[in-house]
């Protein structure tokens, strides 16, 4: 038998815990995006993006993955 978590599997006791764990990660991705663009161009070497990976990132809505 295999088991299957995803993110609202977490709060599953209700349904108010699972809107704000979704809110919670839209959150995440908008300030991690915002972040990523004011990233250096030496530091993004670093971590092996280029600033157009970076642009098509950042140009995401915040509630796409």
């Amino acid at each position: 038998m295999t088991m299957t978590f995803t993110s609202f599997g977490l709060h599953r006791g209700s349904r108010w815990g699972q809107v704000k764990h979704q809110f919670a990660e839209w959150r995440r991705r908008a300030v991690s995006r915002y972040e990523l663009e004011g990233l250096s161009d030496q530091t993004l070497r670093d971590i092996g993006l280029t600033r157009c990976e970076v642009h098509r990132e950042s140009a995401k809505p915040f509630w796409m993955a």
